[in-house]
């Protein structure tokens, strides 16, 4: 054999090892975003400043069933779990709302870290584009409370803050400025709760205000008087107040709460009696949730409404005011439950 013909064999052989494999032969893994790592969960952190953005997402994957959820920041639900077949990719869109610290507004329980944390979590999450970019002008709920509402960053504690914003659709978005600890006195006072929240709130942004908790020992009048400069310092920057009055704790005499259960405190005030009575007084809405959580505890009685609470056995600690993530789930149900029946600006918005 010549040179010559040696050398086109091998020019043959290498053209024929050149030849591409057919995609359908062997699928290509679908690569993530690069600002992602991990498969399960999927995390990702975008360096943006507070504020809120559109995060819009690609549920599912190409080649595999998936089952995929999404939470912000420090523990904040913003999408129950998806579940798609191989080949299904779900585009979504969902507004969130950044803070620094991410948690709760006085850094309890840690700062977290700076710009969007984004979690995809669930029992086979699974994502393709990813994008966030600044939101234009969303309603925004702002949320004041208490432990009861804040976004808890250490589980098993959550608050019904924190799976609020899965019942809100992109163009809305929740901003939680609950905070453990506070009562309607020290959140007033505290510059990094009302003073911060108040200047952010917009025309026609809606502000949920919640407390009784830990007013122990506050009087009548001053718990009124409290919620009424809340109430007016909202409406002063064109918002919507919305008074909530507090959760009951699980504290049974027989088959019915006690009187504490129901937030009458310890000099004798009647906290859930004075927000409705501000609330017809002042013209604003009020979300009974004292009077819902109150109904639904005591269906289900002493021993079932446990798991609303937290218990030794699921959770290494007993206790009977803060909520399991199923308890904080049922409570913010009952919250939207109220914004439909009120009709609140929120209602166009819910999914």
């Amino acid at each position: 054999m010549s040179l010559k013909q040696h050398a086109i064999i091998l020019a043959g052989l290498a053209a024929a090892t050149l030849v591409p494999v057919p995609a359908v032969a062997v699928a290509a893994p679908q690569a993530l975003p690069p600002q992602c790592s991990g498969t399960a969960p999927i995390k990702c952190h975008f360096a943006v400043a507070p504020g809120n953005y559109d995060v819009t997402v690609g549920l599912g994957s190409a080649t595999k069933a998936a089952s995929t959820s999404m939470s912000v920041e420090a523990r904040r639900q913003v999408l129950n779990a998806v579940s798609t077949s191989a080949g299904q990719v779900v585009p979504t869109t969902v507004t969130v709302n950044v803070r620094s610290p991410e948690g709760q507004p006085t850094g309890q329980g840690g700062t977290g870290t700076a710009g969007l944390d984004l979690t995809f979590g669930g029992s086979a999450p699974a994502i393709g584009s990813l994008t966030v970019t600044a939101a234009q002008s969303p309603l925004v709920t702002y949320l004041a409370g208490d432990s009861t509402v804040c976004d808890q960053p250490v589980a098993p504690y959550t608050g019904w803050g924190q799976i609020l914003p899965t019942a809100v659709r992109s163009g809305a978005v929740v901003a939680n400025y609950g905070d453990s600890g506070e009562s309607s006195g020290s959140f007033l006072s505290n510059s990094k709760l009302f003073p911060t929240l108040k200047p952010l709130i917009k025309s026609k942004d809606l502000v949920l205000i919640q407390f009784g908790h830990n007013d122990k020992q506050t009087s009548a009048t001053a718990f009124r008087d409290n919620l009424s400069k809340m109430v007016n310092g909202v409406r002063e920057r064109g918002g919507v107040p919305v008074l909530v009055t507090p959760p009951v704790r699980r504290l049974f005499s027989g088959t019915k709460l006690t009187a504490t259960a129901l937030h009458v405190n310890g000099v004798g005030a009647d906290l859930p009696a004075v927000i409705r009575a501000l609330g017809k007084s002042a013209n604003v809405p009020v979300i009974d949730l004292t009077a819902k959580s109150k109904a639904l505890v005591e269906s289900l009685g002493p021993s079932a409404s446990q798991k609303i609470y937290l218990t030794q056995a699921a959770d290494g600690v007993t206790d009977n005011t803060h909520f399991s993530a199923y308890g904080a789930t049922q409570m913010s149900n009952l919250v939207v439950q109220s914004v439909r029946e009120l009709n609140l600006p929120l209602v166009a918005f819910l999914r």
